[in-house]
């Protein structure tokens, strides 16, 4: 594996979860991949899960880490070629990643999108600029359009916990008040959809997802139909990508709350947080037991662990 930030990137996902299963049996296995190497983070946007996680799980494997808060730390990047740079940015994106590729083995980098012109977020500028120019490998600490390193975590998560050879897996938009990314939801369609579950995805009509990832899945607009005898429900919310950016306002019904979980097959509720409690999802339900969230966050530090051992060489 050479990257990491999108399904494309490996080979045998089921393979991958395998490893991430084994690490969480036996964290301090494999050190002899990360001893003295380092981890760079590059952070655009805040964190707190992927971040820590993804130190623990290098520390883990014995590597050291430096983190750089890039918006707040460093230099403002110009990231188009040929440009005169006499305006604001004061270092060349292609500058940047090759000297950070000097200081570090593995580069983790977070970007976020602007959430107002939909072909910009949706080109991977920023993340795409560092693949190119940087010299070691790549991990998406998650993009404008993906969050792989959650989604790995999930797939674990469903691994771990389904009570049959298929269950019913049932992404769901939530209500938010501020409009927030597609990336989460695109990269969970991503990577469930190859496994072995029947996915539905529903939302409310407008508030459809990018064409390249609903391909082949069921979408549909009424909540409690989907809901359904799943067997897993995943609450999110995401900005329309239509309208690109723009929230959902007076839907506060598609709240995830105790009485409809009692549609489902006693399902096991998921979230990635951060979670605006008893707006998208009620306490009553994330403080069940039937509610993933905390073992979701735990798996974040062994696909995170996983990636880097592929990346590191681990066959």
């Amino acid at each position: 594996m050479k990257k990491f930030t999108a399904y494309k990137d490996v080979s045998q996902a089921e393979d991958l979860v395998a490893l991430a299963k084994e690490l969480k049996q036996h964290p301090f296995q494999h050190q002899e991949f990360g001893k003295n190497k380092t981890l760079g983070l590059v952070f655009l946007n805040p964190s707190l899960r992927t971040r820590l996680s993804t130190q623990k799980a290098a520390f883990n494997l014995g590597m050291n880490v430096m983190v750089l808060n890039l918006d707040k730390d460093s230099w403002s990047l110009e990231l188009e070629d040929g440009t005169v740079m006499n305006q604001n940015s004061q270092e060349h994106i292609k500058d940047a990643a090759a000297v950070i590729s000097q200081y570090c083995d593995i580069v983790g980098i977070r970007t976020f999108p602007d959430l107002k012109d939909r072909e910009a977020d949706y080109s991977e500028q920023l993340l795409q600029k560092f693949i190119k120019y940087a010299q070691v490998p790549i991990v998406s600490l998650e993009s404008a359009t993906r969050h792989p390193l959650q989604s790995l975590a999930d797939l674990l998560t469903i691994e771990e916990h389904k009570a049959k050879a298929k269950p019913k897996v049932v992404l769901s938009w939530a209500p938010h008040p501020k409009a927030l990314p597609q990336a989460v939801a695109n990269s969970f369609i991503e990577w469930i959809k190859e496994s072995d579950v029947e996915l539905v995805v529903c939302n409310p009509e407008g508030m459809d997802l990018a064409p390249e990832f609903i391909k082949d899945v069921t979408v549909l607009h009424n909540q409690e139909e989907a809901l359904k005898e799943a067997d897993f429900v995943y609450a999110k919310n995401w900005s329309s990508y239509e309208n690109y950016g723009e929230i959902l306002a007076g839907h506060e019904n598609w709240r995830i709350t105790a009485d409809k979980m009692q549609l489902t097959n006693k399902a096991k509720f998921m979230h990635c947080l951060p979670v605006r409690r008893n707006v998208v999802v009620t306490d009553e339900v994330l403080d069940s037991e039937q509610s993933l969230i905390y073992q979701q966050a735990e798996n974040r530090t062994y696909a995170a662990q996983a990636v880097l051992l592929k990346l590191l060489g681990h066959e």
